[in-house]
């Protein structure tokens, strides 16, 4: 009996605590965008976003909506056909570089945001010359913003499996290294995988710095766009993307529960 875990008593307040501060701001912003100057409620705003009638003004939200969503699956191909192997690499054949490896991978979360625009702009100068200009090319930067982030989460699947017991194994019965990595490796570190994945998703959906400095469209700054000619759309479409990042969130948990709650045969 663990004797510093807190009483029932006590984790119940404190998940009453933590609800109602994350379930109030939510609250209020929902009964913002269906109040009406008279003082009543209504779901007009609501409607009216998916009237045909409004598809001009709120063109910037769906056209950096799409955008968002094609830089969240370029940048989960970065980190899954990259960043991933590297990782198994290193485990597998220079396991004296993690620690060095690990200190470039959790650099950007001590770099702000616009110390990273600076040193990138002069890259996507040339980007913009050979790649063109397209939101796509923010995948680059993103594949950097999500390291930390994604690195965690893979490295604490591959030190929870004997990668290098499994390869050799594997290359003894003929495999070759891309079967062993596809085939045998990547299957067992599927939940911190997912959970890189989701992550990755719900960093590139929230991120407004980088795009808006280097003036790329996406869905936060279509948010900006849409706050300045419309406040009650803008806050409807900041809840739907909160929401979806909860439930990615609870994605997460869901499968690290799975995971963790998995016996060996």
């Amino acid at each position: 009996m663990n004797t510093l875990a807190p009483s029932p008593l006590v984790r119940w307040i404190i998940a009453i605590v933590v609800g109602l501060v994350f379930v109030i701001p939510f609250l209020a912003t929902f009964l913002f965008t269906l109040s009406s100057p008279d003082g009543s409620y209504s779901a007009e705003r609501w409607l009216a976003l998916f009237d045909p009638a409004n598809a001009a003004r709120y063109r910037p939200i769906w056209t950096g909506l799409a955008n968002s969503l094609i830089l969240a699956g370029v940048t989960v191909l970065i980190v899954l056909f990259l960043f991933t192997p590297t990782m198994v690499l290193v485990a597998l054949r220079f396991p004296r570089l993690r620690r060095g490896f690990e200190f470039l991978a959790l650099l950007p979360i001590t770099i702000p945001a616009i110390v990273l625009v600076v040193g990138l702009a002069p890259i996507y100068l040339q980007i913009g010359r050979t790649l063109g200009t397209g939101a796509w090319t923010l995948a680059f930067a993103y594949g950097i913003l999500v390291l930390p982030f994604t690195y965690r989460s893979i490295q604490a699947s591959i030190d929870a499996v004997d990668v290098k017991t499994l390869s050799e194994a594997a290359r003894t019965l003929g495999a070759g290294w891309v079967t062993v990595l596809v085939r045998v490796i990547a299957p067992n570190l599927r939940q911190g995988l997912l959970a890189a994945s989701l992550i990755s998703v719900a960093v590139v959906l929230g991120e407004f710095t980088i795009a808006s400095l280097l003036n790329r469209q996406v869905l936060q700054t279509g948010l900006v766009v849409i706050n300045r000619q419309d406040a009650y759309a803008a806050a409807i479409f900041t809840l739907l993307a909160l929401a979806f990042a909860f439930v990615l969130l609870l994605i997460i948990g869901r499968a690290g529960r799975a995971g963790s709650g998995r016996t060996p045969s």
